[in-house]
């Protein structure tokens, strides 16, 4: 290859359009149903209190992230980058606000996410092969060799990863298909003396605190409804895929939900569900067998963490990448494979800290810490939205290709504002204390390392030295365009 060509062939490295309507459609409902209706969706029921009411919940979580889809399908368009709520935010409140989401998606939110799934993942995998619990370094393997694979997967080519996605996905809802065909068969059989009045509603919630903390947690179990906007930029078509995978996708999940949990209802009773360590498995064992609860259902949830998995690598990876192209994190984030046309360092970083993650200590005390940060993003990024509406020039708001009522963007702000402010009156109030000081705790760190250019000319040479090192073992440089 000639200088020329090579010149050419290197303006051409960047994140190409790959992703189809279908994989948005998968990586939406993929990131979505993890291993939470599977293991235990009982967080709404005791809360409601009762199967009807806990059935409403459901229905009104899935409107919620229908409102909220809409809103981030207004988002998606109006800035179509990568990197998803951090763009967003950078957006509309500059690099200090962006940068703390950052920081706590980089310590917290991405590689415990990522470590508790995969540890989920394993657990019930290796349980067929196992008469006796499974040994927690067995385990913590097992699920370090799962994130490795997959960052692997990801790595090496988009199209695999999103293929690998979709089979995953696919597999998920023929499982929970499973499952409601299950509960109709067991319904045919005269079997509905759980869901008949008065059994359907008795024991019903009716003080406002307990059915809001319900609501609390069937909103959470929709979360990650807008992870496709992590990869606006690699989506075919944008403007029109975002917004289909969007309102394709959220129905798709709040109705597998809905009959996913009747199923459920159908089997077994409340208390049955409330005593259940992981609901499938008693669910499976009482219509199937041993054969179901030991070997058919673990496996099913396996493949279901494994879907989410390789979503959130898909993803959140282009969020470190954003950051970097920011200059908010070191620029080697930035870097795309010559070859692959991946971001390989931003995906080795997101696999190696989520394993390191698994093995320094019990990952799940910091699972309380998740849903308050994952609120304050979201809070954040409609009220981003809220404010461009009035901060953009006239001539971008008439031209974007979404335009939504803003009445959307107000009631969904101030139902994230509730559900930011909830848990201070219904938790432990030192972890949320703690949540806090975590975020802030970025503050320094910005200032050190973002806002201050200065460096020691020592750690610059070492650290310049190290970037090409990286860059000549994975063959990656910054992101370049034609123009």
């Amino acid at each position: 290859m000639d200088e020329k060509e090579e010149k050419v062939s290197l303006n051409q490295i960047k994140l190409k359009p790959r992703i189809s309507l279908f994989n948005g459609c998968t990586i939406i409902i993929g990131v979505i149903i993890g291993s939470g209706i599977f293991v235990s969706p009982k967080g709404v029921l005791l809360e409601a209190g009762s199967a009807g009411m806990s059935l409403l919940i459901w229905l009104l979580s899935g409107a919620f992230a229908m409102v909220g889809a809409i809103c981030y399908s207004e988002l998606g368009t109006l800035i179509p980058k990568s990197g998803g709520d951090y763009a967003y935010i950078y957006e509309a409140f500059g690099p200090l606000p962006s940068f703390l989401f950052l920081w706590v998606a980089l310590v917290i939110i991405n590689p415990t996410s990522l470590a508790i799934i995969a540890i989920t993942c394993a657990t019930y995998a290796l349980q067929p092969f196992f008469s006796c619990p499974v040994p927690e370094t067995v385990i913590n393997l097992f699920a370090g060799c799962i994130i490795a694979v997959l960052t692997f997967i990801n790595c090496w080519d988009v199209r695999m990863a999103t293929r690998t996605n979709d089979f995953f996905t696919i597999t998920k809802l023929l499982a929970l298909s499973m499952i409601v065909v299950l509960g109709g068969y067991w319904l045919s059989l005269g079997q509905i003396d759980n869901l008949t009045t008065p059994d359907v509603t008795e024991g019903s919630q009716t003080k406002v605190a307990a059915i809001a903390m319900a609501f609390y947690s069937g909103v959470f179990s929709f979360s990650g409804f807008s992870y496709l906007n992590f990869v606006t930029e690699e989506l075919k078509n944008p403007f029109k895929n975002l917004p289909r995978a969007i309102y394709i996708s959220i129905p798709i999940v709040t109705i597998v939900y809905m009959l996913v949990n009747i199923a459920y209802f159908a089997v077994l009773t409340v208390d049955e569900i409330l005593d259940s360590e992981a609901v499938a498995i008693t669910f499976a064992d009482k219509v199937l067998g041993s054969f179901g609860s030991k070997i058919l259902m673990p496996l099913f949830v396996s493949f279901s963490c494994v879907g989410s998995l390789n979503g959130i690598l898909i993803t959140c990876s282009r969020m470190f990448f954003s950051g970097a192209r920011n200059n908010q994190l070191p620029e080697l984030f930035a870097m795309i494979s010559i070859k692959q046309l991946t971001p390989i360092p931003s995906l080795i970083f997101l696999g190696g800290t989520s394993i390191i993650m698994l093995f320094i200590g019990n990952v799940f005390k910091l699972i309380n810490y998740l849903s308050f940060a994952e609120s304050l993003v979201v809070f954040a990024s409609v009220a981003g939205l809220l404010k461009l509406r009035f901060t953009m020039p006239e001539d971008v708001l008439r031209s974007r290709p979404i335009k939504i009522s803003i009445f959307w963007p107000i009631i969904f702000f101030l139902m994230c504002l509730f559900l930011l402010i909830l848990p201070f009156f219904h938790s432990d109030p030192w972890e949320l204390v703690y949540g806090v000081f975590l975020v802030l705790s970025g503050i320094p760190i910005y200032a050190l390392f973002v806002y201050n250019k200065w460096r020691p000319g020592f750690i610059q040479s070492v650290w310049i030295g190290f970037t090409h090192f990286v860059q000549k073992l994975f063959y990656c440089v910054p992101e370049l365009s034609s123009s």
